[in-house]
């Protein structure tokens, strides 16, 4: 081989002139020289067994046979297959030289020789095929050790494993030949297989098509289903890696051995009180085939949620509904981590699939008379549980039954009605009572009588689902009030102010609370919930703004809360969205409680650069940059099943983040489905703010209303009016350019973050060009606005001087026509005085009528003469003309009678003429 020499200069580099490496090295040397030129075949066997017990106890053997032994026993194998023993040893030691020694001492960065050597044997495709051809050998040890030396191959190389396999003819076919053999070998090719199916698609279709389906379900009812060994467990592993994203697998097991077999090993037989942990493992693989089935095939197939809802069609009519609530609420015996697969299980199956919401709807467990739904039963388990693994796993059944289930979520938000205050303190057991919404709001009480906190946090968390994206909802949890603790405290009070008294009331226990927990899980995760509900809430809701914004101290928690350095930044960034959203959502017309006044009180308390800022830590925290989809859960293998069996959690052993100190309920609620949600919020809240805040409210628009005259209105006061307008709008230009000077302020702050030697990186520079581009141009806007202001002003104020002048004008003229009235006036009371005075007869004597008519007459007379006079003229000087024209007339040959005929007359003339020529 070529890789020898440079595995024997590894050597020399590892052990160096080691004496002891140096005599190993020799000895194995010597031994491989007898194995290759013996002449006598015993020599040469009991050279083979020497080697495999050197190599299997010393690291140095194993790293000097694999840079000098492979050539030679892969020898042996390929041409001396009918010496059994001499096949047996080498395979024997091939496999004590990839077996890693647990007791050998050596450095950190030493060289591990299991790891070189299967390096070194897995390069070889030749080897692989050779040692398939293994598996038809007729000795048991032959086909037992090269089985086992394929394993350590394949968990050390398994993408190279996987390629060669796939290159050789029948290889697969005769591994899965392997599952028909005896028991030993049989357990040892399920184990290879589970190892070789893992990721790879072709290799997993290929070992369907070779009747996988049917001869796993046949081993696992040999080996008595849960009540089995890790046979079974190697037997789900397996077929949980053939049906894993794979669709056209899953369709398969369908459509030819059905779903049967597997909701079989899930019934709970006369053991049922028995658990060991073998059992709970092997329940743990079942419930994760089902999980498989429930979340179809990966995003890229077409139709994927065909597929799944096939599934979960299918799955449901076999009833395994009810052996999911039988492990995961009605028997308390089963092991934690049981019970909350099975609740994880029950999610999957409703998500998104309407026959089985209803089914769990109305589903019903005990015995008669004592029966209760299904869906009290999980919530009592949210609410009392102390696993905080087996609360979020019940928590994701609410979480999926109310995803896209508007009537699901009408039907729960309709059950709570508060209970008096003799049920709230009666002892937990009488819960079984209780409609499910008054069981959900005892959650909340609960915390006025004990201080309990958890369960008002649990609360808040179904509450939560049952409000998500459902206006309906939240409008009628609006009403909800509880009485209070005490009847001398006064009138019910509003759920919802009664959640933010429970918000205030976990800042202080967070600050002179228990010190355990503290330590523990680092800020406790109450905090994030509750706030997690009231974002939720709030959401597109006018109305639950308003009614948060009704106690001015609301506002003001608010706004500490968010400065707050002590609590997390996540509780930071969530109070600052909750903060956005009373200004996003704010219908309110009351100055009061509009959201000019949240803006103003976050400028003038926070300030807007800080505030935005607290958006930017919240999405770099790792609880928002490690966000997943809530279905993607670690596959169970041999490696990690007894730890997963074993979860028996509380707060002593909370699966938190103990890197990040991130609590897992957290990591849990805080899926990529809500950051996502809140990511849309913050852009939109940061325009909104921006808005507002450099054009605050509609006070600068000009009402055309304003500049016009009223009736009755004087000219004095219409002057006034307008100059009250005039300098009412100079005030508020005066405080625009107040607020644009606060705005370029922030903007030279946050354009010098990205000075030299500051932290920030690529991307969030990138985000603060773009704050800085959108600062740049609002203030551009409200310069270009206050330019028109008072282009506007000057146009008002010329107005204003135009009608002044009109008015002077008017008052000028009227003045004339006055002093013309008045002379009018003094003419007509003097005519006056003078008739009277001829009436009197002071005067002249009155003058003849009679005579002046009849001078009148004669001289109307005289000029009617003289026209007639002149008339007579015309018409002698007409005769005389008319006289020669008849003369001519007569000389022309012309008869004057007939052309005179009919002059004069008033009839018309003849219709027919005589022609005359």
């Amino acid at each position: 081989m070529d890789l020898v020499s440079s595995y024997k200069g590894v050597v020399g580099l590892v052990f160096g002139n080691d004496n002891s490496a140096s005599s190993e090295d020799s000895y194995v040397e010597r031994l491989l020289d007898r194995i290759s030129n013996g002449v006598l075949a015993d020599d040469r066997r009991i050279a083979i067994t020497e080697l495999q017990s050197v190599v299997a106890e010393s690291g140095a053997a194993q790293l000097a046979f694999g840079a000098m032994g492979f050539p030679v026993l892969m020898g042996v194998l390929k041409e001396e297959r009918d010496d059994v023993e001499m096949v047996r040893g080498a395979l024997e030691t091939l496999v004590s030289a990839l077996t890693p020694i647990s007791h050998a001492p050596g450095r950190k960065n030493d060289v591990q020789p299991d790891l070189m050597n299967s390096d070194l044997l897995s390069r070889e495709s030749e080897s692989i095929s050779l040692l398939i051809s293994l598996l038809a050998e007729e000795d048991f040890y032959v086909r037992y050790y090269t089985l086992q030396l394929l394993t350590a191959l394949i968990t050390k190389s398994p993408n190279r494993l996987q390629e060669a396999i796939l290159s050789i003819p029948r290889g697969i076919t005769r591994l899965m030949d392997m599952l028909m053999d005896r028991e030993v070998i049989r357990n040892e090719a399920l184990l290879f297989l589970t190892y070789l199916t893992r990721e790879a698609e072709e290799i997993q279709k290929i070992v369907v098509f070779e009747g996988a389906f049917d001869k796993i379900f046949s081993i696992i009812k040999e080996e008595g289903g849960s009540e089995g060994g890790v046979v079974v467990q190697d037997c789900l592993e397996l077929l949980n890696n053939l049906i894993r994203s794979n669709a056209s697998n899953q369709i398969l097991l369908r459509e030819t051995i059905g779903f049967e077999p597997i909701i079989s090993i899930l019934k709970l037989r006369s053991s049922a009180y028995s658990f060991t942990q073998q059992k709970t493992v092997n329940l743990l693989s079942a419930l994760e085939t089902i999980t498989l089935l429930l979340m179809g095939g990966p995003d890229v197939e077409p139709g994927k949620d065909n597929n799944r809802l096939t599934n979960q069609t299918v799955l449901a009519q076999k009833k395994v509904l009810d052996h999911l609530l039988m492990l995961g609420v009605e028997n308390q015996w089963v092991a934690v981590a049981v019970r909350c697969s099975a609740l994880r299980c029950i999610g999957d199956l409703i998500n998104r699939h309407p026959q089985n919401l209803d089914a769990l709807a109305s589903k019903m467990l005990g015995e008669e008379p004592h029966t209760e739904p299904a869906l009290n039963s999980i919530l009592r388990i949210i609410l009392r549980t102390s696993s905080v693994q087996e609360f979020i796993a019940a928590d994701y059944v609410f979480k999926c039954f109310c995803e896209k289930n508007t009537d699901g979520q009408a039907i729960l938000a309709s059950t709570m009605i508060p209970q008096p205050q003799s049920m709230i303190h009666a002892p937990l057991e009488e819960d079984v009572n209780m409609s499910f919404g008054s069981m959900l709001l005892r959650g909340f009480t609960l915390s006025d009588t004990d201080g309990d906190l958890e369960t008002c946090c649990r609360a808040a968390s179904v509450l939560c689902h049952i409000l998500k994206d459902n206006a309906q909802c939240k409008e009628r949890v609006l009403k909800v009030e509880l009485e209070a603790p005490l009847p001398s405290l006064g009138a019910p009070e509003p759920l919802m102010h009664r959640i933010v008294k429970y918000l205030a009331l976990a800042s202080t226990k967070n600050k002179d609370g228990d010190h355990k927990k503290s330590t523990l899980i680092g800020d406790s995760y109450i905090q994030p919930v509750i706030l997690q509900l009231l974002v939720t809430w709030l959401a597109d809701c006018p109305n639950a703004v308003c009614s948060f914004l009704e106690l001015k101290p609301h506002l003001t928690y608010l706004l500490e809360l968010v400065s707050n350095p002590s609590v997390t930044v996540c509780v930071r960034g969530l109070v600052a969205v909750l903060l956005g959203e009373c200004v996003l959502f704010n219908k309110s017309s009351d100055n009061n409680k509009d959201a000019f006044l949240v803006v103003d009180a976050i400028s003038q308390k926070v300030g807007l650069t800080s505030y935005f800022l607290k958006f930017d830590e919240m999405q770099k925290s790792f609880l928002f940059v490690s966000a997943k989809p809530a279905q993607q859960r670690k596959p169970l293998t041999r490696s990690n099943a007894a730890s997963m069996a074993e979860v028996e959690d509380s707060d002593t052993n909370d699966g938190s983040d103990e890197n990040h100190n991130v609590h897992p309920v957290l990591m849990s609620l805080f899926d990529a489905q809500f950051v996502s949600f809140v990511n849309r919020l913050e852009a939109d809240i940061r325009e909104n703010i921006v808005e507002i805040y450099s054009h605050p409210k509609n006070r600068v628009a000009v009402v055309p209303a304003e500049l016009e005259q009223k009736g009755g209105e004087s000219d004095g006061d219409y002057i006034k009016r307008l100059k009250s307008f005039i300098e009412k709008q100079c005030r508020e230009i005066q405080d625009l350019l107040g607020r644009n000077a606060i705005l370029a302020e922030d903007l030279v702050k946050s354009s010098g973050g990205g000075a030299p030697g500051s932290d920030q990186t690529t991307s969030g520079g990138g985000r603060e060009r773009v704050q800085t581009e959108t600062l740049r141009r609002d203030l551009q806007e409200a310069m270009q606005r206050i330019e028109m202001l008072k282009s506007e002003k000057t146009k008002i104020e010329a107005d204003a001087f135009m009608y002044h002048n009109l008015a002077g004008k008017l008052e000028s003229d009227l003045k004339s026509l006055s002093d013309a009235y008045n002379s009018l006036e003094q003419a007509n009371f003097r005519l006056e005085s003078e008739v009277k005075a001829l009436k009197i007869g002071g005067g002249k004597p009155y003058p003849d009528i009679e005579a002046v008519k009849a001078e009148a007459r004669e001289e109307a007379q005289k000029e009617s003469e003289a026209e007639l006079n002149d008339l007579l003229v015309c018409l002698g000087q007409e005769q005389s003309k008319v006289e020669k024209l008849s003369a001519r007339l007569i000389e022309l040959g012309e008869d004057v009678d007939v052309l005179l005929e009919g002059i004069g007359d008033d009839g018309e003339l003849p219709d027919d003429g005589e022609d005359e020529d």
